[in-house]
């Protein structure tokens, strides 16, 4: 077990000019000694962050700190297993009336495949999904 954490986080850090590494110390020390890791899919959203950049300062900026991030903290692919967790809660929620966007939903996926907690600046999303551990990074 350890901690997935969301994209949210990320750039709740790099807007306020957190380092990654003063991030993960923050985490641990918050934490304690657990695994930090992010889906691949968080990875794509910061990509998406750098992107859109509206100056090439900006730019530059946020790819820095996902460069690093992308060094310091593990990225877990999105696997077939993860997809047999996805097509079940997406299935789930939508019987009960409810949608998640895709992305909320394959970051969870990966959590549960590996029995991770989340951490994440979006708990409306992530307190939807069964079986989930969330915590509130703010």
């Amino acid at each position: 077990m350890g901690l997935l954490i969301d994209s949210t986080v990320f750039i709740q850090a790099e807007r306020g000019r957190q380092t990654p590494s003063e991030l993960i110390s923050a985490l641990l020390d918050r934490f304690g000694d657990e695994e930090l890791a992010l889906s691949v899919m968080s990875a794509g959203e910061l990509f998406h962050g750098c992107c859109r950049a509206d100056t090439p300062r900006r730019r530059a900026r946020r790819e820095d700190f996902v460069e690093a991030v992308m060094a310091a903290v593990p990225s877990i692919p999105i696997t077939l297993p993860v997809m047999r967790i996805f097509g079940r809660l997406d299935a789930d929620l939508a019987a009960g009336g409810e949608r998640l966007p895709t992305s909320d939903l394959l970051i969870a996926s990966t959590a549960l495949s590996r029995d991770d907690e989340i951490v994440t600046g979006n708990l409306r999303h992530f307190r939807r999904i069964p079986k989930l551990v969330v915590h509130e990074y703010s």
